[in-house]
């Protein structure tokens, strides 16, 4: 996230051009979704406390050598390099949270996990920025030690966890993938993710009538956008413990596609501003906790393989988000590019109906407990058990 606000001085320092620095970011968002469920199934065998010391060791190191990095193509090389840490940890994380705390609240144990990001968006791009505002590489070195920290906290705090009994090999883990649930899961995120950034990345110029380009206003419309990602990251972890997958994914998208339908006609005033900046966020955070949550709930054999196929959406949306938000601005013009974002919303909302619908076999659809992902402490996971009468089956 912190590479927003720095691309500038990049350009400046390896003699390049804006557009191009901000390959930076399209590089690892890609290399990261090709290689998170890649990296899973070759590290299948791994202890996952190993497993997660050794992809921040590689993060860590990555961004090391981004900050020592001489020349344009060498920086590229390494953001490859981080994403592959990422992609190996992030993913690894989300599945061992859900092995450590009971089944009703690994809602909320996910939104731990996606909390990083949520907080990255509200703190580390201002304050990655200003570190930066001298010598970008002082913003690498503050990721390395943000490695660094989560590394000696993993080595001091986390209990060993042991390999899964048994790992599959690649031809079986990939298997899920030809479940049609599974694919309509995926598609969610993805379009959603692609929703939320379209209008994320381009939010100075969204506001602008609000604004007038002034600076402090448009930091104080990000600044309420970042607490409510944070916000919205808190509160859907404890919604999908309580209401249910289905419940937080439909309302939570639908309330985020009326706010994008809102902000042309919001942007207008500072006060319509600060309440769109609240209130899409929230809800597209909240929703960002049940999308793995649910994709990881429709075979929970296969959880960590599903959950960092949620990442490779997501971070497939990210990616492709400033591409599309482009054509939007080209073809609708500054003041209505946010309705693309809400037609994108609403098919992802459309899409989540579809593969979080009661089963015609009669298993539940996802709720507050049913349908939860039940992880065994060697981090596989195991489907949940139903039981006579119980409303919920594995969904």
């Amino acid at each position: 996230m912190v590479m927003a606000g720095i691309l500038g001085l990049v350009a400046r320092d390896l003699d390049i051009s804006v557009p191009a620095a901000g390959q930076m970011v399209t590089v690892f968002a890609l290399s990261y979704a090709v290689l998170a469920p890649v990296l899973a199934t070759a590290a299948a065998r791994w202890p996952r406390r190993r497993l997660l010391l050794t992809a921040l060791t590689v993060f860590t190191v990555a961004n090391a050598l981004s900050a020592l990095a001489p020349d344009y193509p060498a920086l590229l090389a390494t953001r490859v390099l981080a994403a592959a840490g990422a992609a190996l940890y992030t993913p690894t994380a989300n599945a061992v949270a859900t092995t450590l705390v009971p089944p009703e609240r690994r809602g909320r144990a996910l939104a731990t996990v996606l909390g990083g990001m949520t907080v990255a968006t509200a703190l580390g791009v201002p304050l990655g920025t200003y570190l930066g505002r001298t010598d970008w590489r002082l913003t690498m070195w503050l990721v390395v030690a943000l490695g660094a920290a989560a590394f000696l906290g993993l080595t001091l705090l986390l209990r060993d966890l042991p390999a899964p009994a048994a790992a599959p090999a690649l031809r079986a883990r990939l298997a899920p993938l030809r479940n049609r649930r599974v694919l309509v899961a995926a598609a969610t995120t993805l379009v959603f993710f692609l929703a939320l950034n379209v209008v994320y990345i381009y939010l100075g110029t969204a506001v602008r009538p609000a604004t007038g380009g002034d600076a402090g206003r448009l930091s104080l419309v990000m600044l309420v956008s970042g607490v409510a990602s944070v916000a919205g990251n808190w509160l859907g972890g404890r919604a999908v413990d309580r209401f249910g997958v289905r419940a937080v994914l439909l309302a939570g998208g639908s309330a985020a596609a009326a706010a994008f339908l809102a902000l042309p006609w919001a942007s207008a005033t500072m006060t319509g501003a600060l309440l769109y900046a609240g209130v899409a966020p929230l809800a597209g955070w909240a929703v960002a906790v049940a999308l793995p949550h649910h994709l990881a709930s429709i075979e929970p054999s296969s959880a960590p393989l599903l959950i960092s196929l949620n990442s490779s959406a997501l971070y497939l949306g990210v990616a492709a988000a400033g591409g599309v938000g482009s054509l939007a601005l080209t073809v609708l013009g500054t003041h209505w590019f946010p309705l693309v974002s809400t037609v994108l919303a609403l098919v992802a909302v459309s899409l989540g109906a579809v593969s979080t619908r009661r089963r015609a076999d009669g298993g539940g659809a996802d709720g507050p407990v049913g349908g939860t992902l039940i992880a065994t402490s060697s981090g596989t996971a195991a489907a949940p058990a139903r039981t006579a009468g119980s409303p919920h089956g594995a969904a």
